[in-house]
């Protein structure tokens, strides 16, 4: 709540209470057009149920594009959100932070019990279960140990530039062949154009120019090249760590 009011103090926004002030859609399209840039092609007040049902449809749609979800990995629905299921919603802004604002504090190991009831021909059937509403904490914990970079980070930083050399001149000998040239590490991979374009040399294939942007104009562009990169290194079996595209 806290996170939605401080992005959005300059439009004069003000959550009170997440399942009251979000159901309509009326907040998470501030939101996404904040965080995202995103310009959504809906009205900004939707009074009746079916235009918010509508509102709803266009957010989701965008959220679930932007964050590169299939409709099986979705915790939340139009439905859910607009019928205010708070679980559904927190779920819902717990994958937008992290999209977007991965460094804001949420904490790990956030659980609820879910009790599910169940009208059946012998009366009513409950079934409980625990859900995750952040992630697991052993998760990140086995993500988060030292590999190679954090040691050479913490134990040798004066053979940082020797191995930052190493890698330039490894990637230069593959990208001068499309006539590109990299000078720095850190500003040059943002975008994600150059890793893509690296990728396609190794492995030997062309990427086609309409899955990534070239010339990316905007961070929501340099964060689908990233994404895009490293769904490729995935697939390829080359990143078996998590890396976040931000």
């Amino acid at each position: 709540t806290e996170w939605i009011n401080r992005t959005l103090k300059e439009e004069h926004v003000v959550v009170k209470s997440l399942e009251e002030d979000l159901y309509d859609g009326l907040v998470l399209h501030h939101l996404l057009e904040n965080l995202g840039s995103l310009k959504l092609d809906v009205e900004k007040i939707a009074l009746t149920e079916k235009k918010q049902r509508q509102k709803l449809s266009v957010l989701l749609e965008a959220v679930a594009k932007c964050l590169q979800l299939e409709e099986s990995q979705l915790k939340w629905s139009v439905e859910s959100i607009l019928a205010k299921d708070l679980l559904s919603t927190l779920h819902l802004l717990v994958a937008i932070a992290k999209h977007f604002e991965p460094t804001l504090a949420l904490p790990a190991n956030v659980q609820v019990e879910t009790i599910t009831i169940e009208t059946t021909s012998r009366g009513l059937k409950t079934s409980n279960a625990v859900e995750y509403i952040t992630e697991n904490k052993e998760n990140i914990e086995a993500q988060s140990k030292d590999d190679a970079f954090d040691e050479l980070f913490s134990c040798a930083p004066d053979k940082l530039d020797a191995v930052k050399k190493a890698l330039l001149q490894f990637v230069d000998q593959h990208i001068g062949k499309l006539g590109l040239n990299v000078k720095d590490i850190e500003s040059q991979f943002s975008d994600g154009v150059i890793l893509l374009l690296l990728i396609g040399q190794l492995e030997g294939y062309f990427l086609n120019l309409r899955n990534f942007f070239l010339t990316p104009a905007s961070t929501m562009e340099m964060l689908h090249n990233v994404n895009l990169a490293l769904d490729l290194l995935a697939e390829g079996g080359l990143l078996n760590f998590p890396v976040k595209s931000e």
